[in-house]
């Protein structure tokens, strides 16, 4: 595993060192030392460090507030806070800048440690959010392109799934199960709204439990349905039997 490369921002130069000296121990990666808001831009840009240790109180034109916040706007590298000022009003203007923490000096290593630790797992996540968010806000934007696929939350990832693989999607308590032929995904939904998405062409509500894929039927013999590959069968609900009929091509 590749050590976090970190960027210490700090304008006393004994505490800036004491700091690296403390990070080296707990086995990270120091990428650069900044005295100055400016001096941290430029190494930021540089570096692209994983996270950013900034004093709130730095010397200079510019300090840890304002700098922080052009991280996190041109970079979205995450910062944490050290500062010796608890008090209200630089916690309020800080906050401002969202930053995934605070260390107030002095501190133990065991805090810095937890501190960076808990800040990298947030910001990994929010990051997961946003490539997940992105990726559903394209899919929406080209509905055509993807109308032969669904993507299927997994194991923390988005698999894309092609919805003429699916065979039938089962109700499950607050989770509906999608089933193909040799794989089942279980999401967090409702079968409505697993309905609305996938869709009428291709699929059929036939029990207030079981939506199907109409060309994945092999026979119907009422109250049931056979499915090809397994031969699963999937009760018909009394009140969807006659869409059944209408929907399916019979001689």
């Amino acid at each position: 595993m590749s050590k976090t490369n970190i960027l210490v921002v700090e304008d006393e130069s004994i505490v800036s060192k004491d700091i690296q000296h403390s990070l080296n121990k707990l086995g990270y990666n120091v990428v650069g030392a900044a005295s100055t808001g400016e001096k941290a831009l430029e190494l930021a840009r540089s570096e692209r460090p994983d996270i950013v240790l900034m004093d709130i109180m730095l010397k200079g034109d510019m300090n840890g507030i304002e700098t922080a916040e052009i991280i996190r706007n041109e970079l979205a590298v995450p910062v944490v806070f050290l500062t010796a000022y608890a008090d209200e009003s630089t916690l309020s203007k800080a906050k401002v800048t969202e930053p995934y923490g605070y260390i107030i000096k002095p501190f133990k290593e065991i805090d810095l440690h937890t501190s960076i630790e808990m800040a990298i797992y947030k910001h990994g996540k929010e990051q997961e959010i946003i490539r997940e968010r992105d990726l559903l806000y394209s899919i929406v934007e080209n509905k055509e392109a993807s109308a032969d696929f669904i993507f299927v939350k997994s194991n923390s990832k988005l698999v894309k799934l092609k919805t003429a693989d699916i065979f039938y999607i089962e109700a499950l308590k607050d989770y509906v199960v999608i089933h193909t032929s040799d794989t089942r995904y279980t999401i967090h939904s409702t079968m409505k709204d697993i309905e609305n998405k996938m869709g009428t062409a291709e699929f059929i509500r036939v029990h207030r439990s079981f939506i199907v894929r109409l060309d994945k039927i092999a026979s119907i013999e009422f109250p049931n349905l056979t499915l090809e590959h397994d031969k699963k069968v999937i009760p018909i609900g009394g009140s969807y039997r006659d869409d059944l009929n209408n929907r399916i091509k019979m001689v």
